[in-house]
């Protein structure tokens, strides 16, 4: 009979706590939950797993990732954001099927896997969202996810969507799926951005997810042109818009936030919105940098997340560490991204922008076991003189060994449990 507990002995644990100690030491895990972390934990009864070599973080968090757009993966290069829709994204999305999205959506999570990425917060599709949500069940992904929602603009005829046809598809997905396997799915309402939306549809959004006490993940101030496009319809900026119509007074999530005035700024401060950064794609689409450090210091949160392959290319948190840190000291100076900031960016406060920073972000006890293993003693990596900057600048996902998910292996020694990665690869390979 399997052992309800197992005890991770002797690994270098680097606990993004509150203090952000790290130690050698053990970890006990019973019922999917951190028992205990201390120096040293003897249980005679627990199933045992020595981590000598290993460092134990907690699993890292990516809050803004398009699990439909990975099979379009190095197929829409050298263009900027509206035309990279219209030419590319668009019309790849409005092609899906079931069987192709549920292709795309399992290369996401396996790739995110093999990184040590243990939550996304993925903003969906128009069509078969629920095929993502049940690969994101049968994978043991940690995720919020939602329909991506579009009733207004330039897109493909198949995307344009009735409001309320679509809000009502919203509202029965969000009652299958919010709160899942004791929480490990969530529920998030997905407006594309606010050029893809009527009024009347923002409007909704943001009394339905007061009503069923959920949040709202969309795109703002991505780029110059989208920008310049939503003051001439609406005589007035994203953020202004979302406060206007009532979307802030749900948790607000804003994939990008590049082009802020200053009283947008304030607006973002004062509701509490969650600013989710995705440095590669925007270096990759030209939209420019995001000024995370004003952000920081205004006190306004900011997470890490790959954005979709299409436009990034890979799905990598380390990629998004590195450059997130990199691109800042170019533009502020080397003192304007520390490492350990870096490192909280994409796991506690990764955590505190899904509002889950009580269940996971951090190594503690009674948090939800989701941890990453990495390989310690590599010739690129070595030695451990700065742990955070080991881990932000030389560390990469080769060196990722091990992964769990409430408490649940879903990769060990590299191999992923959860998904048939010989198998995905035939169906997809030209």
């Amino acid at each position: 009979m399997k052992t309800k507990r197992l005890l991770i002995k002797n690994g270098l644990l680097i606990t993004a706590n509150h203090n952000m100690d790290v130690f050698r030491g053990d970890l006990l895990i019973e019922g999917g939950r951190i028992a205990s972390l201390a120096p040293r934990i003897d249980d005679p009864e627990a199933e045992i797993v020595y981590a000598d070599e290993l460092l134990i973080v907690p699993g890292f968090v990516q809050t803004h990732v398009h699990l439909a757009q990975t099979l379009f993966r190095n197929s829409a290069e050298d263009l900027s954001l509206l035309g990279w829709l219209e030419k590319k994204i668009w019309p790849g999305e409005a092609s899906h099927t079931p069987e192709t999205l549920r292709l795309s959506a399992q290369l996401s999570i396996a790739e995110f896997f093999r990184s040590g990425t243990t939550t996304i917060m993925d903003i969906g599709i128009v069509k078969h969202a629920a095929v993502l949500f049940e690969v994101i069940a049968e994978t043991g992904m940690r995720a919020i996810s939602g329909k991506m929602l579009m009733d207004y603009g330039d897109g493909p005829e198949a995307l344009i969507e009735s409001g309320d046809a679509a809000l009502q598809e919203s509202i029965d997905l969000l009652e299958k799926w919010h709160g899942y396997d004791n929480g490990r799915i969530h529920y998030a309402f997905a407006p594309r951005f606010v050029l893809s939306c009527s009024e009347y549809l923002l409007k909704e959004i943001g009394l339905l997810a007061k009503k069923y006490g959920v949040g709202i993940h969309s795109h703002a101030s991505e780029n110059k042109s989208e920008v310049a496009l939503v003051e001439e319809r609406f005589k007035m900026s994203n953020i202004q818009v979302f406060e206007h119509l009532g979307l802030t007074e749900a948790p607000l999530r804003l994939a990008h936030c590049i082009w802020t005035a200053e009283d947008d700024r304030r607006l973002m401060r004062a509701n509490d919105i969650k600013v989710l950064h995705c440095p590669s794609a925007n270096l990759k689409l030209g939209s420019g940098i995001a000024p995370i450090p004003d952000y920081l210091e205004r006190g306004i949160n900011v997470s890490l997340g790959a954005d979709g392959a299409p436009c990034n290319n890979n799905l990598s948190i380390f990629t998004e560490m590195r450059l997130a840190a990199l691109i800042q000291k170019g533009l502020h100076g080397p003192e304007s991204m520390p490492a350990p900031t870096v490192f909280r960016l994409a796991t506690i406060e990764g955590a505190r922008a899904l509002g889950l920073d009580e269940q996971i972000g951090s190594l503690e006890v009674g948090k939800k076991a989701d941890l990453v293993f990495i390989k310690r003693n590599q010739v690129h990596s070595i030695p451990d003189e700065n742990i955070y900057a080991k881990l932000i600048f030389s560390t990469n996902e080769a060196d990722v060994l091990h992964v769990m998910v409430d408490g649940r292996w879903v990769m060990k020694e590299r191999e992923l449990l959860t998904i048939n990665e010989e198998e995905l690869v035939s169906k997809i390979k030209l």
